[in-house]
């Protein structure tokens, strides 16, 4: 006699929400808003809290004792930032920079410490954002060590308007000079105003209130 077949079904679970975890957890914490081309913190400030970016665009740099200065990281909503009060790092390591008008979630140091101990889905939330940014640092490295100038460029303009992230590309970027763009990928201005030329050309980026990137985009990063 054939045995009946039961169906199942497999509940999955959603992805879960730092923000809306921060948002209903019981922290001391205080949301502030940085207009475009302000200070979030500044290189040797004190390390004491840690922060979520709601929204908009931050940029990470460090300066150097020479006074040069390197852009290590680009960050959007639903990033993390100054993780480094976690470490013991006393001062911050290097300077963030709101690129846009950007809204900030502070968290003091010892508040996030107790949150990582006791709520075990807001632990893997933040270990997974780790990790990626890991990734990615070792990603910029390759980048920077084996591709030209050009896929560097084109491989930068897909990651900040988000193409691969778990929430919607953006599409069209927040103005950016190309200053900013060549010290992101190590090269001059003069070159990147040669391939952002050559990309509108060729119809991956357009210039229609804003710059706004196609997926075709793609194809330049992808080339051998």
């Amino acid at each position: 006699m054939a045995r009946a077949k039961t169906n199942k079904t497999k509940q999955i679970k959603p992805p879960f929400e730092a923000q809306a975890f921060l948002d209903s957890a019981d922290v001391t914490k205080k949301i502030v808003e940085f207009p475009r081309s302000a200070i979030i913190f500044a290189q040797g400030d004190p390390c004491s809290s840690v922060m979520y970016i709601q929204q908009g665009t931050v940029r990470l740099s460090v300066l150097s004792h020479s006074g040069k200065e390197a852009i290590v990281a680009m960050l959007g909503a639903g990033d993390f930032l100054g993780e480094g009060a976690l470490t013991g790092q006393r001062v911050r390591m290097g300077t963030a920079t709101a690129i846009t008008a950007s809204t900030v979630l502070i968290v003091p140091k010892q508040q996030m410490i107790r949150l990582l101990h006791k709520e075990a889905g807001f632990s893997d939330r933040f270990i997974e954002f780790m990790l990626s940014r890991n990734l990615r640092i070792e990603e910029d490295l390759v980048d920077q060590l084996f591709n030209s100038s050009e896929k560097r460029l084109a491989r930068m303009l897909l990651l900040l308007a988000r193409y691969g992230k778990k929430d919607k590309p953006q599409g069209v970027l927040p103005k950016l000079s190309q200053e900013t763009l060549a010290g992101m990928i190590g090269t001059t201005r003069s070159r990147v105003n040669f391939f952002m030329n050559k990309f509108r050309e060729l119809g991956f980026i357009e210039y229609n209130g804003g710059l706004k990137i196609n997926t075709s985009l793609l194809s330049v990063v992808l080339h051998d």
